[in-house]
């Protein structure tokens, strides 16, 4: 759960969600779910060249198992938080 709890902070932020079949999506985060299945908005292909079928996509729902990296903007994770969540889990 911390995760999601984590990942539902995030919301409204831009991310970068690279999949196992190493397509790269960028866009704005709207909703994530306990599966961690994540569905962005205002997406673009990071490697356009290799996946040009996936221009004209505008949004997308990402089945939260084929997700290999989340990469997130430094400035909107608060670490100081983070550890404290981590601790009152690893305690219970």
């Amino acid at each position: 759960m911390l995760f999601y709890s984590f990942f539902k902070t995030l919301v409204g932020q831009p991310v970068t969600v690279e999949l196992k079949n190493d397509l790269a999506i960028s866009g704005t985060l709207v909703s994530v779910d306990q599966f961690l299945n994540i569905k962005l908005d205002d997406i673009q292909v990071v490697d356009e060249e290799r996946f040009p079928h996936m221009m004209s996509v505008k949004n997308c729902f990402i089945r939260g198992s084929v997700v290999r990296y989340v990469h997130l903007p430094s400035a909107a994770v608060d670490t100081a938080l983070l550890q404290d969540a981590t601790r009152k889990e690893a305690k219970a």
